[in-house]
């Protein structure tokens, strides 16, 4: 009903970009964290843990280090995560500005701010799943994962696939912040 009566889409963008950040904290920490564990094991297979808590009657490999990953390059995404919360609050402000006299031309930008988080090339490995953040999980069936393409790329060790991955997710999230800035623009430009 509320949004058939509606002049202006009652599309509320605040906990969306809110959401964001929060997911884009959660990258770098899964990010820090991998680090941190390689770290950790190499250094307990320096030391020759896994030798001594082996047991001798039982036949076992060898435990080899494993290159430490780079450091990912969160920059991109950090600043569209930027982008959209600038974005999403002069969108706020001129709507509350507009009030009732929010002009119907607003909604072109509106109906497009889902759609502009998507790309035609998919996901890594399934390019049938669109959406760059929100999807079914490759290995944990339909358990969401949010920002996919990077947080999977960082899971699986696919480091420079992360990057590329952060690109794409940032440039998406950088469109929906141009809607946004665009919708405000359409709503302080009309006649009160």
């Amino acid at each position: 009903m509320r949004l058939g009566d509606a002049e202006v889409l009652p599309f509320e963008f605040g906990d969306f970009g809110d959401t964001i950040r929060t997911y884009l904290t959660e990258l770098k920490k899964l990010s820090a964290d991998q680090r941190a564990e390689i770290e950790e094991r190499n250094r307990e297979i320096e030391e020759g843990v896994y030798q001594a808590t082996a047991d001798p009657r039982k036949k076992s490999v060898p435990q080899t280090k494993e290159a430490l990953p780079p450091y990912l390059n969160f920059a991109p995404l950090e600043n569209a995560v930027d982008a959209l919360s600038r974005s999403v609050d002069v969108y706020e402000k001129a709507l509350t500005a507009a009030g009732d006299h929010a002009p119907a031309s607003v909604n072109a930008n509106l109906i497009l701010t889902e759609r502009v988080l998507t790309n035609n090339a998919g996901l890594p490995d399934r390019e049938w799943f669109r959406h760059l953040v929100y999807a079914p999980g490759l290995y944990t069936g339909y358990g969401v994962k949010t920002i996919p393409g990077v947080r999977e790329a960082i899971e699986q060790k696919h480091w420079d696939e992360a990057n590329t991955q952060m690109v794409r997710a940032a440039k998406a999230l950088d469109d929906e912040a141009r809607l946004l800035t665009e919708a405000a623009a359409l709503l302080a430009a009309a006649p009160k």
